[in-house]
């Protein structure tokens, strides 16, 4: 490699993240409001500049070679970092009027922290909160690189924390919940036998269905009829609500609908499926006086 200077432009590496991220050097021309042309040539001089090809066709899109590989991983952190430090500083110099981003899973970022954060919002109206909807492992990754300022999600017991600070938030109740006058649902409601109905839960490939099922191993549910997997908490309570099987949900995500009678939740006595929600933030962040702000009144809001 022959060096990195200043020809390695912060600019250059934008542009060069964006074409990795989706894919495509058009894309990226299309997202970054620039002439096709001048991409290329960001890319083409970052090779010159570095003695590797970075990029290589494949099919319509475009793959990264070994070196593009590593090259992306250094520069993603290095525009992490630096926007980091910029949402930082402007918050030394505007006080409360800073900026944070905040990562959190689906189901948390959709029915819990909106509130807190438009209560905190209220309090400090010149401030702007980004809030980034991302899986666990994906929020503490960008927890760890500077991506965001702090996350709060669910964690599973295997997650890597290296460098993290994790602070216990609330523990999330998983409701067992069906159609109301469901077809799967006997005389005894209670009393189903979750070994033969049919359920609707996430993909698999999501942490949230790792902690669900590790909890239900604890209860001998081994084995499942598992006959839809959604991604989203609306389109799983919309299958359930059409009676397509049962689903157990995070109570955040279903609370509503069990009021107003759009769903059941069924008890299963002895069976208790909590999931901990955690606030987390690189242990040798140093947060501006907003984000300061905004941690303590997370943790104020729920309990701490």
């Amino acid at each position: 490699m022959r060096g990195f200077d200043s020809y390695l432009t912060f600019q250059k590496l934008e542009v060069f993240c964006t074409v990795v991220e989706l894919g495509s050097v058009t894309r990226a021309a299309d997202r970054l409001c620039i002439a096709q042309p001048v991409v290329t040539a960001h890319l083409r001089s970052m090779e010159a500049k570095l003695g590797y090809a970075l990029v290589t066709r494949s099919g319509r899109n475009i793959a990264l070679t070994e070196a593009g590989e590593r090259i992306y991983r250094w520069a993603a952190e290095v525009i992490s970092r630096t926007r980091e430090v910029e949402r930082e500083l402007a918050g030394l110099e505007k006080g409360t009027a800073g900026s944070a981003v905040v990562a959190t899973s689906m189901s948390v970022g959709s029915y819990t922290l909106p509130s807190i954060l438009s209560a905190f919002h209220s309090q400090h109206p010149d401030g702007l909160i980004t809030l980034q909807i991302t899986d666990p492992q994906a929020a503490v990754d960008a927890t760890r690189i500077g991506g965001c300022d702090f996350a709060v999600i669910l964690l599973e017991s295997t997650q890597d924390l290296d460098g993290i600070k994790a602070i216990p938030l609330w523990e999330e109740d998983l409701l067992l919940v069906a159609a109301p006058s469901s077809r799967w649902l006997g005389a005894d409601p209670q009393a189903v036998d979750l070994h033969t109905v049919p359920f609707i839960s996430t993909p698999k490939n999501m942490a949230r269905r790792d902690l669900e099922e590790t909890l239900l191993r604890k209860y001998g549910l081994d084995t499942r009829k598992v006959v839809m997997e959604l991604g989203h908490p609306e389109a799983m309570k919309h299958a359930v609500r059409q009676d397509i099987g049962l689903s157990f949900m995070l109570a955040c995500s279903v609370r509503d609908d069990v009021r107003r009678g759009d769903l059941v939740a069924l008890e299963r006595p002895g069976m208790s499926m909590k999931i901990p929600t955690y606030l987390v933030h690189r242990e040798d962040k140093r947060f501006s006086a907003y984000q300061s702000a905004l941690v303590q009144f997370v943790l104020e809001s729920t309990g701490h």
